[in-house]
């Protein structure tokens, strides 16, 4: 054995039994040939209890070597052990940084209750942090209202333009393929009673007053809602909110409140839209498949739905609005300075989106029973 190789000699001295650290324990010579199974075949063979370490006749060490004694110690200093200073310096700055073990976590039968209680508090979090993000919104329309020349135009008038008038084409094409859809699969049933006709009232009611402008919202909130958060957090991984902060820049004013504006008033225009087309996707297909002429169509819609249901929608497409703009912002904000959140936060935000406006709708749905129907 050459006398350079790395290993670790048993041996009785007079100051009792020694384990004697000989040879080059640095990353070269340990990974090179058989050196790591044999030097790990020493370590794990069995020695005496309180037995001497030996590091004086060491060759050379390095991070890798020491580290490897240092796990091999039980991450703690031997109870004897004679060691050159630049060694022992070696050592100490592995013991500073060398991560320790992940603790096993005890399994007991309160695992899923805690569990439970952490998903609640962090509920209650975003809850809490939304409320305090509504009323400050509230509180920055009244400060416009009163000066109005400090408003942030600017940026509500690019809101308008980027969340509204380029979302047109994608709103108008998916909700003119559902009403086909619709229309198509009303038709069968409606023809097995010879209730052609009323393929109007049923295509009017249900795009009207629930379709389109929930198409609308989530179609929104998976083209703007992920955007909006995805903006602001950019913002906090490049440290551009911090710099707000330190300029004493409101980022509730400047941020929030004019994309909150700018999808309040689009969302209504947005689902109007969305509404007609598909209407108009239904009216071709029900001409198509049952010969309802669109001069039929337009003629009995006005009395087939009535005004009210237009009203309805267009208020509760305010709130998605207003809203889809609350949680982007949110999750946004709550963006930590690296990407993995900043993914995660955009993927929050879409879902919780779509969850909360299917949750509103349903809640209009049910208050609002009794009105147009």
């Amino acid at each position: 054995m050459s006398l350079s190789e790395p290993r670790i000699e048993q041996q009785q001295r007079s100051e009792g039994l020694v384990c004697a650290v000989l040879g080059v324990w640095t990353a070269s010579r340990l990974t090179g040939g058989s050196a790591w199974p044999a030097v790990q075949g020493q370590l794990k063979a069995p020695g005496k209890p309180g037995a001497r370490w030996h590091l004086l006749d060491i060759a050379q060490l390095d991070h890798l070597g020491a580290q490897l004694l240092w796990t091999h110690w039980g991450r703690a200093w031997p109870a004897s052990i004679a060691i050159a200073p630049k060694h022992r310096t070696l050592i100490e700055t592995v013991e500073k940084f060398a991560a320790q073990p992940a603790a096993k976590p005890r399994a007991d039968g309160l695992q899923p209750l805690r569990l439970l209680g952490a998903r609640a508090l962090a509920t209650l979090d975003h809850i809490r942090a939304l409320v305090r993000l509504i009323g400050q919104l509230l509180i920055d329309v009244v400060r416009l209202a009163r000066r109005p020349k400090d408003g942030p135009w600017r940026d509500l008038s690019g809101h308008l333009y980027h969340i509204g008038a380029t979302a047109l084409p994608i709103t108008a094409l998916v909700g003119f393929l559902i009403g086909v859809v619709l229309a198509y699969l009303i038709s069968q049933q409606l023809r097995q009673f010879g209730a052609d006709a009323f393929i109007v009232n049923i295509l009017g009611i249900s795009l009207i007053r629930e379709l389109g402008p929930v198409l609308a919202a989530i179609l929104i909130a998976g083209r703007s809602g992920s955007a909006i958060t995805a903006q602001i957090g950019v913002m906090r991984v490049t440290e551009e909110l911090d710099a707000m902060r330190v300029m004493g820049i409101a980022r509730g004013f400047r941020l929030v409140m004019p994309r909150a504006l700018a999808l309040a008033v689009v969302m209504p225009l947005i689902s109007v839209w969305t509404t007609i087309a598909a209407l108009l996707g239904g009216m071709l297909a029900a001409n198509a498949v049952m010969g309802i002429t669109p001069t039929f169509f337009i003629t009995a819609l006005p009395a087939a739905v009535e005004i009210a249901n237009l009203t309805l929608a267009t208020g509760k497409s305010v709130v998605f609005g207003v809203l889809i703009a609350l949680v982007g912002c949110h999750f946004g904000l709550r963006v930590k300075p690296n990407t993995d959140s900043l993914g995660q936060g955009t993927t929050a935000s879409v879902v919780t989106s779509i969850t909360v406006v299917i949750l509103v709708d349903a809640l209009f749905a049910i208050v609002f029973k009794d009105v147009g129907i």
